[in-house]
Order: structure tokens, then sequence, then C-alpha cells
């Protein structure tokens, strides 16, 4: 069954905590480490799950990768990259996404990769569909077996003009990765350019890559021959640091989130105050705090950058159920990624989804019948049950709502929390939370 979190709720949450480096750069920073003909350093590297499958994955292609047991930065030697056997790949990466982002790398190192079958939160789709088309534009040669995906390239990678019909983070990503060491030029339009993307860009830049961002999400990369190691220190995680100032409002305390930068975060401060949160900018960090008084509803769409993250979303939904009066979400960015209500509802908060688009921005769930809007109505009176985790941001959205509610909940789950979520346990004990882990 896993361990079981139990959690004694009414407590606020007050002191300082420390975001890691980011989970939405980190991995495909070291993913990036392939690509060099020298060895690379990466710090501020977080403590969690996605960062040890990535490591793992890494090694059995014949990276050595040694940790500073001090800082925990992280130097990866690719020079003895080597083939990998089907079995120990999907021993390492059945619970993650990440093994797509190898293909180019691979493909420029040992002429092919093989991609098992992926797993990843329960939050949507997310088809890899769309890394294998921009393969494929790149000339490499896909082919579907019952184990997985085999992917080569016997002319090698080259340059290509790709328009990407949805602005996806994934997709830009496998993008940069393959074009960078592509023969000729590539130029990519409607790209992401989340901040993560811009500092996985810095960091290709440091290799030696010839890359340039354009108005209107355009991406243009020169192909290179090779590229030396990096030398990068990873942006903090601003999810993690959304995350905990939500807590913060649910809970009716006051965190201080160290290194979380604000102008990353944008888009949420905005909300945030909008909604009656607090916050305080710092030269190393910002405060989150509930001022006291009603908090406030309101209409939210989740977007693209410079948009309101989706990854933001699930966590105010939680601050929303104790707001005064009627909020509207809509979700445009994954279609299944409300199913955490479920449990707010057996805990007492009023939540409705509707598989209308609630909102002004049209999207690509409209008429196909996903649950992508969501009325809350608040204030609710939540009161302790038994969750179990549905996914990362749904996970850590049930417990600070544990944490606010009468009584007691127990979870079950939670080893996903820890995919984005570095020394989470202890973080929770350090701001007050009443809590226990058992077998």
């Amino acid at each position: 069954m896993g361990k079981i979190l139990t959690i004694h709720g009414g407590v606020p949450l007050e002191g300082t905590v420390r975001v890691g480096g980011a989970k939405n750069l980190v991995p495909k920073a070291m993913v990036a480490a392939l690509l060099g003909d020298t060895p690379s350093v990466l710090r501020n590297v977080p403590e969690i799950k996605d960062v040890t499958v990535v490591r793992s994955l890494l090694e059995i292609h014949g990276v050595k990768v040694e940790q500073d047991p001090e800082t925990g930065d992280l130097t990866m030697d690719p020079s003895q990259a080597k083939s990998a056997s089907n079995q120990a790949i999907d021993a390492h990466a059945g619970d993650s996404r990440i093994p797509i982002l190898f293909c180019g790398p691979l493909i420029h190192s040992l002429g092919e990769a093989f991609i098992p079958d992926l797993g990843g939160c329960r939050i949507g789709d997310r088809p890899i569909d769309f890394h294998l088309e921009v393969l494929r534009e790149f000339g490499a040669v896909v082919d579907k077996a019952t184990d997985g995906i085999r992917i080569s390239a016997p002319l090698g990678l080259k340059g290509a003009k790709l328009h990407l019909k949805y602005p996806s983070v994934g997709t830009t990503e496998q993008v940069l990765l393959s074009a960078v060491r592509a023969k000729g030029v590539t130029e990519v339009s409607n790209a992401a350019i989340e901040p993560e993307i811009l500092d996985l860009i810095s960091l290709l830049q440091k290799m030696g890559a010839i890359i340039s961002v354009h108005r209107d999400r355009v991406i243009r990369i020169q192909g290179v021959d090779k590229l030396n190691g990096y030398e990068h220190t990873a942006l903090p995680d601003r999810n993690e640091a959304a995350s905990w100032a939500s807590a913060a409002l649910v809970t009716k305390g006051d965190i201080f989130v160290q290194d979380a930068q604000q102008r990353d975060l944008t888009a949420f401060l905005h909300v945030y105050r909008q909604i009656g949160g607090e916050f305080e900018v710092k030269a190393n960090g910002i405060r989150f705090y509930h001022p006291g008084g009603d908090l406030n509803p309101l209409i939210l769409e989740t977007d693209v950058h410079p948009g309101f993250m989706t990854d933001w979303q699930q966590p105010l939904v939680v601050a929303l159920t104790q707001a005064n009066g009627v909020s509207v979400i809509h979700e445009t960015v994954y279609e299944n990624r409300f199913g955490f209500t479920d449990a707010l509802v057996r805990m007492g908060a009023t939540v409705q989804v509707h598989t209308d688009c609630l909102g002004s921005t049209p999207c690509r769930f409209g008429h196909r019948n996903f649950k992508h809007s969501a009325v809350v109505v608040g204030p609710a009176k939540l009161v302790g049950a038994e969750i179990d985790v549905p996914d990362l941001r749904g996970g850590f959205s049930h417990l600070i709502a544990a944490l606010a509610a009468e009584g007691t909940s127990k979870v079950t789950g939670i080893e996903l929390i820890n995919r984005g979520y570095e020394h989470f346990m202890d973080k929770l004990t350090a701001l007050g939370a009443n809590v226990e882990l058992s077998e």
C-alpha cells in the first residue's frame, strides 16, 4: 500500500522554506549533458525522484555521474556513452516521460534510441506523437514495437522548418535537444517560451550551440558539429514557490519562500493579490501570507507562458474553496486536471466541473467532453478525509486542504509528491504542520 501520511488539520503554516532547482528544467539539463564531448556540471539540483530517474538512465547509457556530497552539484561525463538494453531502460523509466527527450542526444551520439512505454501524472493525454512527428521532420526513422519505440537516423538528423500546433513545452525541448547538433538550420514557430525553456537555451549556448529567440514565439537553431560540456546553475522552481504561497493562503499562514523570484511569478502574484493574499518581495525570496479577512472569488484561465501556469491552478483552487463567492476556472492546457476536485468535494468543498469552456479563451478541449472548467463556491468548511494522491500538483493540493481542514486526514500515494517537492516532509515539519508518516 505504500506509506500513509496522517494530517491533523487546523494549524497555520508559518516559517521559511527554500525552493530548489526547477523540476521542469533540471532533468532536461541532465539529458543535455549527453550532447557534450566534455563533462558538464549542474548546480542547484533538487533531491527529487525525476532527478534520480534521469541519473539512472544516464548511467545505464555509460555516462559517469558524480554528485558532490556537500553541495549536491552533479558532474556528468558522457565520453563513454553507449547503448542500453531495452530491459534496463524500461526498468528505470517506467514512471517517467523524460526518456522521450533522450532521442535526439542519443541519435547524435549512438545513431539510435529506444523509448519504452512512458508514465507520468494522470492529468491528460500528453501524447508523444508530437515528439515523434518532430523527429521524423529531422529525418529520423520511427519503428514501433510491442515493448516500445526504436528511433534511428541512418543519415543523421537534419535541420527542419517546424510549426507547432500548440506551444508545447515538451515538444519545444525535443526540438532544441535534437536541432543543436543537426545538420543545417532549424526554425520552430509557435514554440514554448517558458522560463525553463529559456534557461535550457542558456545552458545549450554555454555548450556552444547557436540559438536565437525571436518575436512571436520563433526560435532558430544553427546546428553545429560538436558541443562542449557546460557549467550551469538551474533557475529556482517557480511551481514549488507558488505551491507554498497557496499553502500559506489556505491555512491562513505566513511563509517566506527563499530563492523565489518575482520575475518568473508575475502572473501568479497578480492573481494572488486579486484573491486577497499578500506578499513581500525581498532580495532573497518572497514572503506570502494571509492578511486576514475574506478571500475574493475570481474568474481564472490557465494558459502557456506568460499566462497563468497550469501547475499553479490546482493549489489555488483549494484557496478558492475558502473565498466568499463564486469562482470560475477554465483549464486550457491539460484536459484532465480537475480530477483532484473529487477529494475536495468529499472534504466539504462545493466544486462543479463542466465540459464547456467557461471563459473567453477558446481552447483545444471545447466540445470534446473533457471536464476542463470548474465552478467553485465558497467559503466551505473542510473536514478531514481519506485521500489517494492522483498526481503531483493535485496531491499537494489535497495536502494543503487537509492541513486547513477540521479533523484528521489520511493520505496515500504521497510518493508522487516526491517527484517534484524536495524534502517535502522536512519542510512541512519546519512550517509547524501536525503530520505523521507511517507504513
